[in-house]
């Protein structure tokens, strides 16, 4: 399990890029392996390029970087394509589109954009109007991905979005979000609060994404709530970007912790700062992080168990960053995600459901 004296090589070059000029091949290997793993080779690369110690890098690793930013600038290409028809397919609507998450990282330029791969634009609309959002975008060419009754119901009727939806020509997927929580989840943020404070991202007409305190708060609930964490040092990543980005602002660290209450998010907020910190050394004034724990910090022995679980699970996935209780690790915060999400009688039932009779139901249609 990570922790102040044992960190992986990955985060440790996350938290200080300079610590790769010590690496000879045999530690450019390593360190790649378990960025790759962790989706953040172009990542990395582009760390290190705002840092200035690209060319400190031996050829066979800049290389491997290289390609890597190739990639990431198609995806950048694409991305922006993919807005633009998402937009014109909803432009008759008169709605605002909110980008969530990694598109709206991109549009906006904001820090954890460069060099992040991701497969799928998230958008926010209003929950009363998200049968007009479906039917513009299957006007447009989009597609329900997952036509199993059973999952049809489970996203209309018990979360917080449509089931997943893609492009019948581009393959491209978009996630249309009515808010940030499930229907069946204990918490819920009221979308509304979210929409309202809402800002347009410059430069990019008839684009809109969340306030910073929200885009923090969703980032957070993201990564804590939602169970799974095979992009999860990526996810906080993000966090700490956004976190050194916005915490620039006037204002916004005096008004975090108070959002968090207001959208009944203080215990994922305190999580993210708590393994910002710990992990990637995240700078976070006192006052915000002592205001953070009397909201949202669990108790004693709950925090101690939930370090051990994410200390493990925030690590780069790679066996060489994992003990004998990582896989247990991992499978407890994939349940814990699920109990989060939904009541324990309908919990057993999903899983049940997931488990036994959607294989079968595959089978059978195959």
């Amino acid at each position: 399990m990570p922790n102040a004296h044992s960190l992986p090589l990955l985060i440790e070059v996350l938290r200080d890029p300079a610590r790769s000029t010590t690496l000879d091949l045999a530690g450019w290997d390593f360190l790649l392996r378990q960025a790759a793993n962790a989706k953040l080779s172009a990542g990395l690369g582009a760390m290190l390029v705002q840092a200035g110690l690209l060319e400190a890098v031996p050829p066979a690793p800049r290389r491997h970087f290289e390609w890597a930013e190739v990639v990431a600038a198609r995806h950048r290409r694409a991305v922006r394509f993919e807005v633009g028809q998402i937009r014109r397919a909803l432009d008759g609507l008169g709605l605002p589109l909110i980008l969530l998450k990694g598109a709206a990282y991109a549009m906006a330029g904001l820090p954890p954009a460069p060099g992040r791969i991701f497969s799928d634009v998230d958008i926010l609309v209003p929950k009363e109007r998200i049968g007009d959002v479906e039917a513009a975008l299957i006007l447009h060419g989009w597609a329900t991905v997952k036509q199993d009754a059973y999952d049809q119901r489970y996203y209309r009727e018990w979360m917080h979005e449509l089931p997943p939806m893609e492009h019948v020509q581009r393959g491209n997927a978009i996630d249309v979000h009515h808010a940030i929580l499930p229907e069946t989840a204990a918490v819920r943020p009221d979308p509304a609060l979210l929409r309202a404070a809402s800002q347009p991202i410059p430069g990019n007409e008839g684009l809109w994404m969340l306030a910073p305190h929200d885009m923090v708060l969703h980032s957070a609930v993201h990564l804590f709530s939602e169970g799974e964490m095979d992009h999860g040092l990526r996810d906080l990543l993000d966090l700490h970007r956004l976190l050194q980005h916005f915490g620039a602002m006037p204002g916004f660290w005096e008004g975090l912790a108070a959002r968090a209450v207001q959208l009944q998010l203080a215990r994922p907020l305190f999580y993210a700062l708590r393994y910002c910190a710990r992990l990637l050394g995240t700078t976070v004034p006192p006052a915000v992080l002592a205001a953070a724990a009397a909201a949202g910090k669990p108790p004693a022995p709950l925090l101690a168990l939930m370090d051990a679980l994410f200390l493990r699970s925030l690590a780069p996935p790679h066996p060489g960053c994992a003990d004998r209780f990582t896989p247990a690790a991992q499978g407890a915060i994939y349940l814990r995600g699920n109990w989060l999400r939904m009541p324990p009688l309908m919990l057993a039932r999903h899983l049940f459901h997931k488990a036994f009779l959607s294989p079968r139901q595959d089978d059978v249609a195959a």
